[in-house]
């Protein structure tokens, strides 16, 4: 094995351990505003989303990660 497929196998075990998926399904045309304001912020667009529900889950008082 090739230290490159090494690397991404270790990757994907990582990420396996380590997160999970959602699967978002969003109008037409929103995944541009919401890229738009993620670019504004200087992060992705999986940033920015994570970022507005961990605010959301902090009013809500859920404990979060």
């Amino acid at each position: 094995m090739s230290r490159k497929e090494a690397m991404l196998r270790a990757s994907k075990k990582y990420e396996a351990e380590t997160v999970e998926r959602v699967a978002l399904r969003v109008p037409k045309g929103r995944k541009a505003k919401i890229q738009a304001c993620a670019d504004k912020h200087g992060v992705s667009i999986n940033v920015y989303i994570n970022q507005l529900i961990e605010s959301a889950l902090k009013r809500e008082g859920v404990d979060t990660l």
